[in-house]
């Protein structure tokens, strides 16, 4: 039975201020978690270009398992949001620990791949001394796996309890921490053995291991989340809330890793076009993605309370607040697009030193790649709010096949096209990468509006 009439309808004003509230932490976290992988970067900038090269390698190699892992993490953002809207809070518990469960199966699995990650990145083409220095760092990073899945899905469930402001403050202290024991481990400070890259390394393991416990703790302790037991029989199996979290986690891993690896393969093709239009791609790229922070942490506040209104059967509140989730997302796009197209060359002058003699043809290039990242960020935001929104409606294999479909049947293709075979080099290129998150995001859209999960019938 549909639980909401018109007298109980929120307005779209408390709509607007609901998102905000749950958002903005989640943003804040997103670009804090942004900032751990800016310090190492600098850090390892100043101690070196090949232990930096070989970091970046590193961290790349890792992320590419941890992406497809963290899908487990997202399923329970949709499904504890549910149960809450359905009051259901015993489910809470079960589908929590199942998620703790399937990631950390997961993290150990992933431990062998890391483990020989030197043979498979020369086997990939990389250069073998940049290969043996990502192998020296992944083979101590590989352990962060561990803590890294169970953050995500701390973050998660806590995000789903609308406690996100302890999520973005306890990312914040990761930071922080992370500057400081860069600093003692790579360089050797204090009497501590300089470590170079298994310095960073292990100050990467240390964090997440804080920052997991952190997490932990606030979320047993808390008086208010007591209740839920989190870790209440921990140990025992839950079958059905085990498959239920793995047939809505595993597609969207997939999903993610889909579209992560068509930007990883633009780069790559990128490098096929030159030097230049490589650093080019990177600066635009990485401007692209601190804005993609804010679209992401609405996009998970999307989640939340979609969820909670298709839990309590309420089709008016899942409505509403999803077409005031797509507006704000929309709006914020507009604003990003005006300062992409008004200000591109200090956008890009921002990440280059003006006396290096290829930066004004950086700045020029680059000029040309955000043009393009303006009319890409209408479409990024569509897709990951209509991501965010279907999750919480627990509609994940769909999308995961239509972001195969869209980032590699057609965006990769149209990209090669248009940058090889028909000469538009890296503006074409981005293009193409246009192309298929426009296909995305526009198919995802409309599959959420007229989706069962809007007909009041689905909830009698």
């Amino acid at each position: 039975m549909v639980k909401s009439s018109a007298a109980e309808r929120m307005s779209f004003a408390a709509h607007s201020r609901a998102l905000v509230v749950l958002g903005l932490p989640l943003v804040g976290s997103n670009v804090a978690q942004m900032g751990l992988h800016v310090t190492d970067t600098v850090m390892l900038g100043w101690y070196g270009v090949p232990e930096l090269a070989s970091v970046v390698l590193g961290s790349s190699f890792f992320f590419f398992l941890f992406i497809l892992g963290s899908g487990f993490s997202y399923a329970l953002m949709g499904r504890i949001s549910a149960a809450m809207g359905a009051g259901n809070e015993t489910q809470v518990r079960r589908d929590a620990r199942m998620g703790l469960w399937l990631s950390l199966i997961f993290a150990a699995l992933s431990i062998p791949v890391l483990a020989v990650s030197g043979p498979i990145l020369r086997g990939l083409g990389q250069d073998p001394a940049i290969a043996g220095l990502a192998q020296d760092y992944l083979r101590i990073a590989m352990w962060g796996m561990f803590p890294a899945l169970t953050i995500a899905v701390l973050k998660a469930y806590l995000s789903a309890l609308e406690r996100t402001q302890v999520v973005m403050w306890v990312t914040a202290l990761g930071v922080v921490l992370n500057i400081g024991l860069n600093w003692v481990l790579i360089f050797g400070r204090f009497g501590v053995p300089e470590m170079g890259v298994r310095g960073a390394a292990l100050a990467s393991v240390i964090v997440q291991l804080a920052t997991a416990a952190l997490l932990m703790l606030y979320a047993v302790r808390e008086p208010a989340l007591a209740h839920f037991h989190l870790l209440q029989r921990f140990w025992r199996p839950d079958w059905e809330a085990f498959v239920a979290v793995a047939r809505l986690g595993i597609p969207i891993g997939f999903t993610s890793l889909f579209e992560t690896g068509m930007f990883q393969a633009s780069a790559l093709m990128m490098g096929w076009i030159g030097t230049v239009p490589l650093a080019a791609h990177g600066i635009a790229l990485e401007l692209a993605s601190l804005t993609f922070m804010v679209h992401m942490g609405m996009s998970n506040a999307a989640t939340v309370r979609s969820g909670r209104a298709f839990g309590a059967g309420d089709v008016v509140r899942l409505r509403d607040g999803a077409l005031v989730a797509q507006g704000m997302s929309v709006l914020f796009a507009l604003v990003t697009v005006a300062i992409f197209l008004i200000f591109p060359r200090e956008l890009i002058g921002l990440f280059l030193d003006a006396a290096n003699p290829e930066a004004a043809e950086i700045v020029r290039f680059g000029s040309k790649l955000l043009a393009v990242a303006a009319v890409f960020q209408l479409f990024d935001a569509t897709q990951v709010m209509a991501l965010g929104l279907l999750r919480g409606v627990h509609d994940t294999r769909v999308p995961m096949w239509v972001a195969a479909a869209g980032y590699w049947l057609i965006g990769m293709p149209t990209s090669y096209l248009l940058a090889f075979v028909y000469g538009f080099g890296g503006v074409g290129l981005w293009l193409g990468l246009v192309v298929g998150l426009a296909c995305v995001g526009l198919t995802l859209i409309v599959r959420f509006w007229r989706g069962p999960w809007l007909a009041p019938e689905a909830y009698r």
